[in-house]
């Protein structure tokens, strides 16, 4: 296996590059949405150049994308595709199922309710972004006589074509299970103020449309009861699941200073670079300020090192397809002894036992 490879099947498998800690979409989805501005008409060289995401970050689907690149993608698309309601457009048009497995997960959800709570369970996985109060994402509310679907996403404004492509996608998905007859939706709030393509949004939403409001939320009739026919499996609901809780789990370590600081060693180990200062460096902090933050978190960074390349060597081993010598160098040790030293020491065995297992 060449090295950039060796190194790259690694990182993917260790956490979600990019964005750490910070707001950040999926790839899959910004995929999802660059696919859709091109087919628009948009150039897709010129969506890649003014979004900042280069062409290989759009690989993985579950790799991190910053939102605010997501939100310049978004931008770009609807000025080269010279369409103004492109979110809109967006949400109606693509399914959640074609840009994340979430989305397979919801079909495969034993009814429609149970559905909504896996969305608002794994929305994370897909956009994870700031939330008011650090609630769950999408809050039911009984207010004025009805039931209001709130998104409580914090700072809306700063990307309201997010919020409308979320409800544009929603609204159309439920039509598809109740049917274009049933009326069940009776509001539709933003908070951002009335944009020129307002009529796409009667177009899509069929019911009053207010801007200006003090909430993103969508007021639902009482009387409407979800039970539209998915496509249930408890088997594909299991695989799913877990495979998405391992995501959030590596989104949460990516919040911490340790997760940050592992993400950002990963890729850069086998230079020969893996010392606190560059790091520091990198993360635009003194080297003082990232000792105490990890101090904070109970760990040291020549710990947090040893413990990263051992769990690293010990996945490449594993996988046999690099040698104990290719081993070391991808870790960070320029010498083999020296690299087998340290095997003995976390394992108690030589790493050149470990590859003939």
């Amino acid at each position: 296996m060449p090295m950039t490879a060796a190194i790259n099947s690694l990182s993917a498998r260790n956490k979600p590059h990019g964005a750490a800690g910070g707001a950040s979409v999926a790839a899959g989805i910004a995929k999802g949405l660059l696919e859709f501005a091109v087919s628009r008409g948009a150039s897709r060289k010129l969506l890649v150049e003014r979004s900042g995401i280069a062409f290989e970050e759009f690989e993985d689907p579950d790799r991190r994308i910053p939102l605010e690149r997501y939100a310049s993608l978004m931008r770009a698309g609807a000025k080269l595709s010279n369409e103004p309601a492109l979110a809109l457009r967006f949400g109606e048009a693509v399914d959640l199922a074609e840009l994340s497995f979430i989305g397979l997960l919801c079909y495969a959800a034993e009814s429609v309710d149970d559905a909504f709570v896996q969305l608002n369970r794994y929305a994370r996985v897909m956009i994870d972004v700031p939330v008011e109060g650090n609630r769950d994402r999408f809050q039911s509310v009984r207010r004025n006589g009805g039931t209001w679907l709130v998104d409580a996403r914090a700072n809306p404004n700063d990307f309201p074509e997010l919020t409308e492509a979320t409800f544009a996608r929603m609204v159309v998905r439920a039509r598809a299970f109740e049917g274009p007859d049933k009326r069940y939706l009776e509001e539709v709030h933003f908070t951002h103020a009335e944009p020129a393509y307002r009529a796409e949004f009667d177009r899509i939403f069929k019911a009053p449309v207010r801007f200006g409001s003090d909430k993103n939320a969508m007021l639902m009739d009482d009387s409407w009861t979800p039970n539209g026919v998915l496509r249930p499996s408890r088997y594909a609901f299991n695989i799913l699941s877990e495979r998405a809780d391992a995501l959030l789990e590596q989104l949460d370590s990516a919040k911490t200073t340790r997760g940050q600081v592992e993400g950002l060693l990963i890729p850069i180990l086998h230079r020969g670079e893996a010392s606190i200062e560059v790091i520091a460096a990198k993360m635009g902090i003194s080297r003082q300020t990232l000792y105490r933050r990890l101090r904070a978190e109970g760990v040291r960074f020549d710990q947090l090192l040893d413990e990263l390349r051992h769990r690293m060597a010990l996945n490449y081993l594993n996988d046999k397809r690099v040698s104990a010598n290719e081993t070391a160098y991808l870790v960070g040790f320029s010498e083999p002894s020296a690299f087998s030293r340290a095997f003995k020491r976390w394992t108690g065995s030589s790493p050149g036992r470990r590859t003939k297992q």
